[in-house]
């Protein structure tokens, strides 16, 4: 009697058929995953700059512009570019927008944005634009590129 010394043929073929099948679902659930932390990230940087832009329309009586966007300390950001009006608008309303970079961000995310809006009573809104409507960050509505 001959002791069994391996796999067979068809047992590693299972195996890869296997790895596959798994690898084919979690392959598009982490680009998912990624898109969103970049959405989060933008979001975070965007509400950041919320508090010096505030405080900045309450002490000029104007949104800030993008010729004064170093005095609200506006970070240099990774993902992409932020940008603010080139005009101010009298009533103290502005955006805020961050542009994601094409080849820095996830695919789901390339050419989209994530906006802080100030309306001329003060209230903030978060829109933005995604490939995904589903990887924006919470608290902001997203519509399809």
């Amino acid at each position: 009697m001959k002791k069994q010394q391996g796999f067979t043929l068809i047992e590693l073929m299972i195996v890869v058929a296997v790895i596959g099948v798994l690898s084919a679902i979690a392959i598009p659930q982490y680009q998912k995953y990624v898109a969103k932390s970049e959405g989060a990230a933008a979001l975070a940087t965007l509400t950041g700059l919320k508090t010096n832009a505030e405080a900045f329309t309450v002490e000029n009586g104007k949104f800030p512009t993008e010729a004064v966007k170093a005095d609200v300390g506006t970070p240099s950001a990774a993902l992409g570019t932020i940008t603010f009006p080139t005009t101010a608008a009298a009533d103290g309303s502005g955006a805020i927008t961050f542009s994601y970079t094409a080849g820095k961000v996830s695919p789901l995310n390339t050419g989209g944005q994530i906006v802080l809006s100030r309306s001329a009573s003060g209230e903030w809104t978060c829109t933005g634009k995604a490939k995904d409507t589903s990887v924006g960050p919470k608290g902001c509505t997203i519509t399809a590129l």
